[in-house]
């Protein structure tokens, strides 16, 4: 029997920069717009509440993982849900939550530990960084070598809460950013206004195929 293909989109970045909020926008639309079998695996009570029912009448598959972070004290958790969705869901993406202190390498090692049972291809890890507290996040008499470390393993770099500062701040907080991974793609972002959303499901879900194309 074929193992089931799971694309695994990670959502990371440090405490309270957007994550939840932005996780609920780029599922509902990849459901209700796209048309894909979403899941989702969170690591993490956000600022904003998963509710895995409403969520799952919406066609889509919740899972919380509490007691640890799935890059280290309950991977084989979080690979097992993976497995176990790949099984009774068969989605076609993934969406991971993990908590504010993951290291998104990690994560994907803690994915791939579901390989047995699943084929796990791993698509872009987005970090989000806020753009109100680029200093702060980057202090590393604070918690600068841990967002550092996120923003290594990016692929695309989300500057979040663009509407919550101005054209100088935001460039600011790319170019902070962009010195620490200057070979990620960066994309500001706006939950409330909608920025650059489209633009983030344009490269979790690339359209190949419109109208029989």
């Amino acid at each position: 029997m074929a193992k089931q293909k799971l694309r695994v989109v990670q959502i990371a970045g440090f405490l309270g920069s957007g994550k939840t909020t932005l996780l609920l926008q780029l599922s509902r639309r990849l459901s209700e717009e796209r048309g894909l079998k979403i899941a989702m695996v969170v690591n993490e009570i956000g600022e904003i509440p998963v509710d895995g029912k409403v969520m799952e009448e919406s066609g889509m598959k919740v899972k919380d993982i509490g007691g640890g972070c799935i890059c280290c004290e309950v991977a084989t958790t979080f690979a097992k849900s993976l497995s176990d969705l790949a099984r009774t869901f068969a989605p076609d993406l993934v969406l991971v939550e993990p908590t504010g202190v993951a290291i998104p390498r990690q994560v994907k090692a803690a994915a791939e530990m579901s390989g047995r049972t699943a084929t796990v291809e791993a698509g872009p890890v987005i970090v989000l960084f806020d753009s109100t507290r680029p200093e702060e996040l980057l202090d590393p008499e604070l918690m600068g070598r841990l967002v550092t470390a996120q923003l290594s393993d990016a692929d695309i770099v989300a500057v979040s809460k663009a509407d919550a500062v101005d054209k100088a701040q935001l460039e600011f907080a790319q170019a902070a950013a962009r010195e620490v991974i200057p070979t990620a793609e960066f994309i500001a972002v706006s939950a409330t206004t909608g920025q650059g959303i489209e633009q983030l499901l344009d490269r979790i879900a690339p359209v190949t195929q419109q109208g029989g194309e």
